[in-house]
């Protein structure tokens, strides 16, 4: 079975028939989720071409945004869908030594669709930066991103930093990124890893119901 016409159009680049085909399911009133699915999709095919060098680092930037502009356009039936719910505090940020901001950005703007105040620190983030703004928001998830395998030792020591300041227990952790996996998750100390934006928002909504994995 080949790629919805949506999945097409994202993968091609092609902003205008996106957005076109964005409305035309709004208007159907196709759920939101699965149209933000065949997003995600699009994007893995994007991020596929750009691994095998047929997309450069302006392709990355131009799907990123069109994602951005569809999400905005989804919006308000996305949070439709969940209904008047308790906001819950999320603390998001790429951990120091890598600045890719593509993935972390899509999660951002996912989390906020579905009620969660977010508070993005952006790239490079140190671990201290993290515990401070835990502290200051008393939020029970944080969330880090990263796409180079050494951002797995920055992941580690954020974690250490967090046990330190006797945040540890009190707090659900959730790492991202292309190549992260088990392995990745039992070395940072982690209690959750995704490579998938739509599931790592499932993590997230498990996390802030039952404050469990």
């Amino acid at each position: 079975m080949g790629n919805s016409e949506l999945v097409e159009a994202f993968a091609h680049l092609k902003e205008n028939e996106v957005a076109k085909l964005i409305k035309c399911e709004i208007d159907s009133c196709k759920d939101a989720l699965t149209v933000v699915e065949e997003l995600r999709k699009g994007m893995d095919i994007v991020g596929e071409r750009y691994k095998n060098g047929e997309y450069f680092l302006s392709e990355l930037i131009i799907s990123g945004q069109i994602f951005k502009d569809s999400m905005e356009a989804l919006e308000p039936g996305l949070r439709a869908g969940r209904g008047a719910e308790k906001t819950f505090k999320f603390v998001l940020g790429t951990v120091k030594g890598d600045i890719h901001d593509i993935g972390k950005d899509i999660v951002a703007i996912l989390l906020k669709a579905f009620g969660f105040e977010v508070y993005d620190l952006g790239v490079d983030v140190p671990s201290s930066a993290f515990v401070d703004k835990l502290l200051e928001t008393q939020a029970p998830i944080l969330g880090m991103s990263g796409l180079l395998t050494p951002s797995f030792t920055s992941m580690k020591e954020t974690i250490e930093t967090i046990k330190a300041a006797g945040l540890r227990e009190k707090v659900k952790i959730i790492i991202g990124g292309g190549i992260v996996d088990e392995k990745v998750k039992e070395f940072t100390g982690a209690d959750s890893f995704t490579r998938n934006a739509i599931e790592g928002i499932q993590i997230c909504e498990e996390y802030a119901r039952t404050g469990k994995k």
